[in-house]
């Protein structure tokens, strides 16, 4: 099969019915039109017909410049499909994805908002968490993270400063057995109910969307990372406004399989600094995850914006024994 353009692609892990067309669209999903606009997230997208109501969907795609091996859900929808569906399909590496050095990252972007890495120790004995909180107004910076069970919650760092408690006070981090949940919001709690209940992961989340505060409509990011006979698999989740529109929410799920060595995904809530804030685009940033923890962290914290870095948790889960470190950093001290 051909692209148009004379480039071969594999097949894609979806069974597809014969493709009828081709069209440029990003990672995300969002069409690009016929040609390509010098974006490095455009490629061929391959899509089906319905043969009954001349609906179309995603069959599998093709990046001439950026892809990645891994599962991305997209949405579709259209006369013979339903409304908000959704449907699985494999990105196949057809090129590597260079790796990003975080500090490098980070120190680049004055504001990603809120942001998860999760990933394999330079050693491969660990599994990595990080999660970071930042913030502008002065209910957002009002905070510090604090221990809760096996996990952490934020805190009003100074509770008579606290004005509205509803998207800032919540459990980032809580552990259900082999499970580890980290998020940027309440849905942390909605993550653990579903996995109690039987529900995977993005089934409990189809009862979540992004948060209520427009125009900003902040993505709600999650993560999961499974423990199985000494190794992992982690799984990520972004929420989010169709480019600014509420109308639709957008859904975007990502697994990844036995993770390298010394490599991390990287996702955050806000592409950079803004009115509004635009959400982050496109699959996690391959990100290198490099030293123990106490370098880890440290490298993470001092790369953070000086006048928006809240908030920071990190944590190495041994594979072996499934015992961990965690380390928090606060910029708001008592």
């Amino acid at each position: 099969m051909t692209d148009g353009s004379g480039s071969t692609h594999r097949k894609c892990g979806h069974s597809c019915k014969p493709t009828v067309w081709a069209l440029f669209v990003d990672v995300n999903g969002d069409l690009c039109g016929p040609a390509a606009d010098g974006r490095k997230n455009t490629g061929w997208f391959f899509v089906e017909q319905d043969t009954q109501s001349s609906a179309t969907r995603p069959a599998c795609f093709l990046s001439p410049n950026r892809s990645s091996a891994g599962t991305v859900v997209f949405p579709v929808s259209g006369a013979g499909w339903a409304d908000g569906a959704e449907t699985t399909h494999k990105m196949e590496a057809e090129q590597e994805v260079s790796m990003i050095q975080l500090n490098e990252e980070l120190r680049s972007n004055a504001y990603p908002g809120r942001g998860i890495v999760i990933g394999r120790s330079g050693d491969g004995k660990s599994a990595v968490i990080a999660y970071f909180i930042m913030g502008r107004s002065v209910n957002s910076r009002n905070r510090i993270f604090v221990t809760e069970g096996e996990g952490i919650r934020t805190e009003a760092f100074e509770p008579s400063r606290l004005v509205d408690p509803s998207l800032v006070i919540y459990a980032p981090v809580r552990v259900r057995e082999n499970d580890t949940i980290v998020t940027n919001g309440d849905q942390t709690d909605t993550i653990y109910d579903g996995l109690e209940k039987g529900m995977t992961f993005e089934q409990a989340l189809r009862s979540r969307e992004y948060e209520p505060d427009g125009p900003n409509y902040t993505p709600r990011i999650s993560g999961l990372v499974h423990l199985e006979k000494g190794g992992f698999d982690m799984t990520m989740s972004i929420l989010k406004s169709n480019d600014g529109d509420p109308a639709c929410c957008n859904r975007y799920t990502f697994h990844y399989d036995r993770p390298a060595s010394g490599e991390g995904r990287f996702l955050h809530t806000y592409m950079h600094d803004g009115d509004p804030l635009p959400s982050f685009r496109g699959e996690p940033t391959k990100v290198a995850v490099e030293g123990d923890i106490d370098s880890f962290a440290g490298m993470l914290w001092d790369s953070l914006n000086e006048e928006n870095k809240v908030s920071l948790f990190v944590r190495y889960i041994d594979l072996e024994t499934g015992m961990y470190e965690t380390r928090i950093l606060n910029k708001n001290q008592r």
